[in-house]
Order: structure tokens, then sequence, then C-alpha cells
């Protein structure tokens, strides 16, 4: 009798943005894929390390590697809001970026030389994605690559430099997956390759986001909802300069903003200065598990995203999958990426970006018509389960490594 053994092929994970810790507030939409993935092949996953947290461990079934790349209190490149935010937010982050790259690059290199990974995963083109090319010339292994971009990594990293540096990294890995049909026309832009595959984050539409019972009995219910950092990009400026113009039409609504960031302190003057302060609550970062019952409980989820001044700028937006996963109604500002998500007057209301009145408008047209935000939330369900559930997402990226692995 033979037996046949197939060996699993052996994924590196590599990434900025990684849970520290069970509960921790950072977006989890690389360690859930990483965690699906891992039932299909062997995962390993190399993200920075921090301050209070392991160098190595296993989180649900996945060895983490953390590299540390500067005395461990100082370490504050990463997490928190992501690198952009960070740079942003301390100039002294710049300082550190050489450090990151050269640290993670190290790291890289002695994990290749000492142990046989078939295919890198790298989450970002830069840095992660050059990177990965980087390790894979000079340690003499030929793991093969595939990169995806998240938004801010395609958008937002601009000039002839950074552009030359993404252009050369699209065409040197060997697949590369943005998240959205928006990103994939503009990197069109930046390359001659035509093999970009649109394969989004996904979010659990079975389990987690749902519609649960608080949709019912909601029509006396005039809350709105914001849910995501506070950073220009978000947008939530003008959803507070909106509250003027809504609450004159329901004095009664309310809005909650749920989320952190470098511009918190400016809204809550913002929101001072208009005068809507008393109708406005900050609830401050949630963590991922206790988000569903605030979509639940929402009358309208508000997504007010813009165009950032350095150009930085969503790449798909999935609190909006969350939101219609919940069946809450939503109104979305006009970008191009949101539009996978939100097609207007079929699973949400679309308006325009940096347009607090056009908002208002749509806001109150929502507040006003109940059975259109019913509506409006059970088509959109229906949309995002059929093609955002982390089922079908992690099938996707599942069929293209095994793809790779089997062409190699």
């Amino acid at each position: 009798m033979t037996i046949n053994l197939i060996k699993r092929p052996q994924v590196l994970v590599l990434t900025s943005t990684f849970p520290r810790w069970d509960g921790d507030r950072e977006p989890p939409f690389v360690f859930e894929l990483s965690k699906r993935l891992a039932e299909n092949f062997n995962v390993c996953v190399l993200a920075p390390h921090a301050p209070g947290i392991r160098q190595e461990e296993v989180l649900a079934g996945i060895k983490v590697i953390r590299f540390r790349y500067f005395f461990t209190d100082w370490q504050t490149v990463a997490y928190n809001g992501g690198i952009l935010a960070n740079l942003k937010r301390h100039r002294w982050n710049y300082f550190l970026i050489p450090f990151f790259i050269l640290s993670e690059f190290i790291y890289l290199w002695r994990i290749l030389r000492t142990t046989q990974i078939d295919v890198i995963h790298a989450h970002w083109l830069i840095p992660q994605g050059l990177v990965a090319i980087a390790a894979r010339a000079l340690s003499g292994k030929s793991p093969l690559i595939v990169c995806t971009s998240h938004g801010g990594d395609l958008f937002g990293l601009s000039g002839r430099f950074l552009t030359n540096i993404k252009r050369i990294i699209i065409n040197r890995i060997d697949k590369f997956t943005v998240v959205s049909q928006a990103m994939r026309d503009y990197a069109y832009k930046l390359t001659t390759r035509r093999d970009i595959e649109v394969i989004p984050m996904g979010v659990d539409l079975v389990n987690q986001f749902t519609p649960g019972d608080s949709r019912h009995n909601m029509q006396d219910q005039q809350n709105i909802l914001f849910v995501g950092r506070l950073v220009e990009k978000k947008g939530a400026r003008y959803l507070i300069l909106a509250m003027q113009e809504i609450l004159k039409a329901h004095p009664r609504s309310r809005l909650l903003i749920a989320g952190d960031g470098p511009d918190k302190p400016a809204l809550l003057q913002l929101s001072e200065d208009t005068g809507v302060a008393s109708q406005i609550s900050f609830l401050g970062p949630l963590e991922n598990t206790s988000l569903q019952e605030q979509y639940r409980r929402a009358t309208i989820f508000v997504g007010p995203s813009v165009v950032a001044a350095g150009g930085d700028q969503e790449g798909l937006g999935l609190v909006f999958v969350e939101a219609l996963g919940c069946e809450c109604a939503v109104v979305a500002s006009d970008l191009p990426a949101i539009k996978d998500v939100v097609i207007d007057g079929v699973t949400g209301l679309i308006c325009k970006q940096r347009d607090s009145a056009d908002l208002a408008s749509k806001v109150i047209s929502l507040l006003e018509n109940p059975a259109l935000r019913q509506s409006l939330g059970q088509a959109g369900r229906k949309h995002v389960v059929d093609r955002f559930d982390w089922k079908i997402v992690t099938h996707r990226y599942a069929d293209l490594i095994h793809a790779m692995h089997h062409q190699a």
C-alpha cells in the first residue's frame, strides 16, 4: 500500500499591523486571514515588536515572531493607528523608519536562511513588499511573493521617488492583489502588468456582524454612528459640521463616534464651537468584538471619508461591510473604492465628499424614512455576504497561493 503524503506549503505573513494580545483594538484583518489560511497552510507571521508583548508566541495556532527595531519603549512606528498616522503624530518616528526596515529585513533574511518558506504574503507594498524582495534577493532562497496593498501604501505614498519604488515592487513580486476595483485602476497607471487581482479583506458575516435582535423596534431611535480612526481621511469633521443641520430637523438625534486618533482634540473643539457637543458622544476605541452591537443599535452608519492632503484615502472601507452585515443603513462619501460596497440607492446613500450640507441632507432623508433604511440595510447585507464573508475571501486567497505553489 502506498501512502501519499502531501506537504502543506509554508507561508510566511509579513505585516506591520497585527493584534498584540487578545482583545487588542488593532485592526484584526491580517490576523483573521492568517488564522483561516492556517487550515490549509503552515502559517508563520513576522510582525513588529512593541512594549508589553512577547517576542515569540503562538496565537490561534499561528507562530508569531515580533522583530525588535529599537529600545523596547521607543518602538512607536507601528500599531496605534498604523505607520502613516504615527509618522504624522511624532516626527521622531521618521528617525526610527530605517531601523524598522533594516530589522524587518534581517529577521526575514534569517528566517529564509533557516526555514523552508514557499510563499511570502506581504501586506502593504512599503515597507513589507520592499523588504520581501530584498530578503529574497540576498538570502539565496527563492520563495514566491504575493503582496497585498490595502490603500494607504498605494494612494498615500506619493512623490517621484516613492512612486518609482512602488512601481519596482509591483513589477518584481510574483502576484499583486488589491482590495478594491478603484485600487486596481490606480495601480494600472503605475505598471504595465495586467494580472492584478482584486481580493478584499473579509468580515465575519455569519457569526459576528449579523442583524441580531437589536434592529427590531427601532422606529423611535435616532442614533448616528461613526466608526474609525480620528484622522483626516476618515472625514469625521464633516459629520460634526453636518450635525448642525441634522439637529435642526431632528433635535433628538445623537452622534456616536467610536475611535481614537490624533485629530480627537480638534474634533472635540469643533463640536464645542458649532454648538453640537451636547449631542455627540466620543466613545473612544472599542474592542473589535463589541462593535457589532454598536452597528445593531445605530439608526444610521455614516462614513464621510475624504482624500487626505497627501493623497491617502480609503482602500475599501470594511466598516461599511460591518455595518451592512448588521443591516444598518449607511451613508458614504463618493470615493471610488467605497463603491465596491455602497451602491447609491441600492445598498446605501452616497454624498459628496467634504460637503457637510449634502451629507446632512442624506442623513435627514434616512432618518425620515424607516422603510428606506430597512430596504437599504437588507439589500446591503445580501450584497456583502455574497462578496466579503471570510469564507469566500479565504477561499480566494487559498486558491491563489495553491496556484502559485503548484506553478513554481
